[in-house]
């Protein structure tokens, strides 16, 4: 008997370990490129699940468009905004019932910055929120950090 209650807490366990596993059809990397002596470009690519899409950060107040927060600090000065570089696309979204920008397949975002020390870091976070034609997952914020020089 004992071992027949045991064996049915095992298997809930195992099978509920199953079910909780992450769905991210959103997956992120992050690089960095040197455009001068003291100048960066700051490169945010997201690679998108087939039939998912990734809004813009040029959209209405819903859904939440992505955005991009850096922390304050003296390395570092950010030099205009963050670029889209991806081909956005733009059409009527049934899970908002209105015209939307969004990415599929990938986005880059690009971000330049003035290094104004020897050793810096950049730390920060994005905000980002998915869908497919049926349904969209909560926003997810994802933390980023990019080290110069001998940062560890």
């Amino acid at each position: 008997m004992k071992s027949r209650i045991l064996l049915l807490f095992a298997s809930i366990f195992l099978f509920s370990g199953i079910n909780a596993q992450i769905f991210e059809p959103v997956k992120w990397d992050f690089s960095k490129e040197k455009i001068s002596d003291d100048e960066y470009e700051l490169i945010f690519t997201a690679t998108i699940d087939h039939k998912w899409h990734l809004y813009s950060q040029d959209i209405p107040m819903s859904p939440p468009a992505t955005t991009f927060k850096f922390n304050e600090s003296d390395d570092y000065e950010l030099l205009g905004k963050v670029s889209e570089e991806s081909p956005v696309i733009e059409e009527y979204d049934p899970n908002f019932e209105m015209e939307l920008k969004y990415f599929a397949n990938e986005a880059i975002f690009k971000q330049k910055v003035k290094i104004l020390g020897s050793n810096a870091k950049i730390t920060g976070s994005l905000e980002f929120m998915c869908c497919d034609d049926t349904r969209c997952l909560p926003p997810t914020d994802v933390d980023f950090s990019f080290e110069f020089g001998d940062v560890q």
